[in-house]
């Protein structure tokens, strides 16, 4: 049976492709397209052939996996459906529903909007993804891999809201997490590094993309995690607040007089970094810093100041730390960032070590002096390749 899975990751006016060999870990191909809906489009395709990179109109997700189709057939490599294993899928929200991928059919579909409510930005976009490359390929098994599922073996105790359990229980209000096959894939690869098994090891994992998380990981288990009944919840990121006073919007309502769109607009897409300092990119308020905005320095400060609070929460819950882990965009990028989130916290066995720190890291690296207590690393994440794994498996399990 062939190994290679096409995965499709659909935002609301995107589509992120990959293929890739789940068993080998090779990518074949991989591209994005951007701004769909819009009157010019921004495609850019890399397969064999190099990189090809289009401005078209793309009217809808129909019309988006249309024209992947196209650059395959164009550009290569030949995208021929009996050479395919399945297509995977990222959904952000599976509710309590799904603990684990799922094979696609219209029960599943349906399942996916009903949960729209808990992920009105994301989920509607990734079942337009879902609808138009089932009719692009009919005859393969389409896998939904779930950013939630990962964090299914969280305890009652980590993921209850304490509110009035008739309401969350009506309403689905509980803490479910995200960035799933992220975490997932790390934790694997932290293992292999360690030459441990993962049922062995306990690991604390920073993602810090645009949207950040982290992740206390207990023996392969996700067992606290930051982001709750949507990703707003936790750590402070390129726009959203992270924590922050639940009665801070209900002052805003009766003071400012500002609506429940206006106050998820805000909360949501205007503060973070962005509402902080002016900018969401961690470059730009470094070169802020370096200018001496003094609004930058606090953004700055604000954001390790947070993540560095949840280090050390996650470790009192672990008890025992083997690795702490730095991944996505800021965390694989970011040496700053890396040091001062974690400087003080010498005494539970974590220290960089500031010459293994330094610059962008593109591959496993350790960055904690030889013998310290708490391995150090950064990973790069690999989330299309955990989506095609997981696919692989669960057709597999299917079979």
């Amino acid at each position: 049976m062939s190994s290679k899975v096409l995965v499709i990751n659909s935002g609301s006016s995107s589509i992120k492709y990959q293929l890739l060999d789940g068993v080998s870990g090779e990518s074949l191909a991989t591209g994005l397209l951007e701004r769909i809906g819009q009157p010019v489009g921004a495609i850019k395709h890399e397969g064999p052939q190099g990189k090809t990179v289009l401005e078209q109109p793309v009217v809808d997700h129909e019309a988006g996996i249309a024209t992947i189709l196209e650059l395959f057939a164009a550009h290569g490599p030949q995208l021929d459906p009996k050479d395919l294993a399945a297509v995977g899928h990222r959904v952000v929200q599976g509710g309590a529903r799904f603990s684990g991928p799922a094979v696609i059919d219209d029960e599943v579909e349906s399942a996916i909007e009903e949960l729209s409510t808990l992920a009105p930005l994301h989920n509607p976009p990734n079942l337009d993804g879902i609808r138009a490359a089932r009719r692009a390929f009919p005859d393969l098994p389409h896998v939904a891999v779930f950013d939630t599922s990962f964090h299914a073996t969280l305890a009652p105790e980590s993921y209850t809201y304490a509110i009035d359990r008739d309401v969350a229980r009506e309403h689905g209000i509980r803490r479910y997490g995200f960035h799933g096959t992220s975490h997932a894939y790390v934790t694997q690869r932290t293992a292999e590094l360690l030459g441990k098994d993962p049922a062995d090891v306990n690991v604390i994992i920073a993602h810090l993309g645009n949207g950040a998380s982290i992740t206390a990981v207990r023996g392969g288990r996700s067992v606290e995690t930051s982001m709750g009944l949507t990703p707003l919840e936790g750590l402070v990121m390129g726009t959203r607040s992270g924590d922050i006073d639940p009665a801070v919007i209900f002052h805003l309502q009766r003071v400012a007089g500002m609506s429940t769109d206006e106050i998820d607009a805000l909360l949501n897409r205007r503060s973070g970094m962005l509402g902080l300092a002016g900018a969401s990119d961690m470059r730009d308020i470094h070169d802020a810093i370096a200018a001496g905005d003094q609004d930058a320095r606090l953004a700055l400060d604000v954001y390790c100041h947070r993540l560095k609070h949840y280090v050390g929460a996650y470790y009192a819950h672990l008890g025992r730390v083997d690795a702490v882990v730095f991944t996505a965009g800021a965390g694989e990028n970011d040496d700053v960032v890396r040091e001062l989130s974690l400087t003080g916290l010498e005494r539970l066995g974590i220290q960089v070590d500031p010459v293994r720190n330094e610059g962008r890291k593109k591959t496993d690296t350790v960055i904690s002096p030889d013998g310290a207590e708490v391995t150090v690393l950064v990973v790069p994440t690999n989330e299309e390749l955990e989506i095609a794994r997981e696919a692989l498996a669960t057709i597999a399990r299917e079979a």
